[in-house]
């Protein structure tokens, strides 16, 4: 593979099928331009691809300085356990830990808690959402 990441809004088709990829859109039945709005209103994305097509996928929401919310990593089903989304992952960290933003939150899908928790995430009390990883 020849992975490149950019911080530049993919394709809103490309960015589409990625996300249907996922299964996440028979719940949210987005379209490709609202989905598309979301991720252009992010505070930071992160995009690899294999050459020129779109393998992985994570965007943060944040204010900048306190908070910020790890949303939407995806890396497809194909290439899955080949180190594409700690990838992702570690740029979307760096990123929090450059603005020197103390507390990091993330939605994790099912059945990949195992794979945050290796990151240095940590499971949040049963009565709270979401993981978190605090500096």
């Amino acid at each position: 593979m020849k992975l490149t990441i950019s911080y530049s809004p993919p394709d809103k088709i490309e960015y589409y099928n990625l996300f249907e990829s996922t299964g996440w859109n028979n719940d949210y039945r987005m379209s490709p331009g609202l989905l598309y709005e979301a991720l252009t209103n992010s505070w930071f994305l992160v995009c690899v691809y294999n050459d020129t097509k779109l393998i992985g996928f994570g965007r943060i929401i944040s204010d900048g300085a306190l908070h910020a919310l790890i949303v939407d990593l995806i890396v497809i089903p194909e290439v899955q356990h080949c180190g594409i989304g700690r990838l992702i992952l570690n740029e979307l960290v760096s990123k929090c830990k450059s603005a020197a933003i103390p507390d990091i939150q993330l939605f994790s899908a099912k059945g990949k808690e195992g794979f945050y928790l290796k990151q240095g995430f940590k499971t949040r009390p049963t009565d709270a959402p979401g993981m978190e990883f605090t500096l």
